[in-house]
């Protein structure tokens, strides 16, 4: 179990410079190997792991335990299932989008997030063969910066932006668009879908290129949370299927999400009853 120790947004604020460090120094380690040396391994759910994974998974746990050792960490290949998380904790997903890291894409994500009392309030999300990275913490900024090797620089204030009434921008999975999915796109008239992997999505909602984000079908909260916090910080919301709060850090549903709509317009998803 967890200490119980709860971190507001004012001090994730007061650690994000190190915490962005530490997840440089993971794409650091990810960008360091060949996808063509790789051999990939399935897990049970069939999705792909690789050593990158592993290894970026590593840098990122040994860094923790160095600057929060007082708070659980949940990494997608190490996470927990029977912990209770009290508190707060971080969210880890040392490589998201592990298949267009295999294909050579320049989509995938580090992602990390800290959750407080079942609340993201805090979120980065690296994309190391693009050289940036997105950062927020609740109620207090929003950011893009040029990804170093051991950090980032050049901070650049980003928000979402107001529902464009010509054509608006939808960002959706290329792996795993489905049927719901369509027919919500469907039910918001003409707009323009751009599909790519990983978490970058939830970037382009917060920095203003793209409008909505919905997926209406199981993923886990390590592919979520930063991307939620990072968006709430930039003036957007993030909600489940009905419109309700997503909760973190529910072990006893193996930390799965049903599904959520991110938006980067809070009035248009309030007036669209999600």
């Amino acid at each position: 179990m967890t200490s119980g120790l709860e971190i507001p947004p004012t001090e994730a604020a007061r650690l994000l410079d190190d915490l962005t460090a530490i997840v440089a120094r993971a794409c650091a380690k990810i960008r360091a190997v060949s996808p063509a040396a790789l051999v990939p391994r399935l897990k049970a759910d069939q999705s792909p792991v690789t050593d990158a994974d592993e290894a970026s998974e590593a840098v990122i746990l040994q860094g923790m335990a160095r600057l929060m050792p007082d708070v659980a960490v949940v990494s997608e290949e190490k996470a927990e299932a029977r912990q209770t998380f009290g508190g707060s904790f971080v969210i880890v997903d040392p490589l998201d989008g592990t298949r267009e890291f295999l294909a050579g894409r320049d989509e995938f994500t580090v992602n990390l997030a800290l959750v407080t009392r079942g609340v993201p309030i805090a979120g980065i999300i690296a994309a190391p063969n693009r050289g940036q990275v997105w950062r927020g913490v609740s109620g207090i900024k929003a950011e893009r910066l040029r990804l170093l090797e051991d950090g980032a620089d050049q901070p650049e204030a980003i928000r979402t932006r107001a529902w464009k009434r010509s054509d608006p921008v939808a960002v959706v999975s290329r792996s795993h668009f489905d049927p719901m999915t369509d027919a919500f796109l469907a039910s918001l008239g003409t707009i323009t879908r751009n599909a790519s992997g990983s978490a970058i999505k939830f970037c382009q909602i917060a920095d203003g290129t793209a409008d909505v984000y919905p997926r209406l079908a199981v993923t886990c909260e390590w592919d979520v949370a930063a991307g939620h916090a990072l968006v709430v910080s930039a003036g957007g919301v993030v909600t489940n299927a009905q419109g309700n709060p997503l909760v973190y850090g529910r072990s006893a549903e193996n930390f799965r999400v049903p599904a959520f709509i991110a938006w980067g317009d809070a009035t248009k998803a309030a007036a669209t009853g999600f």
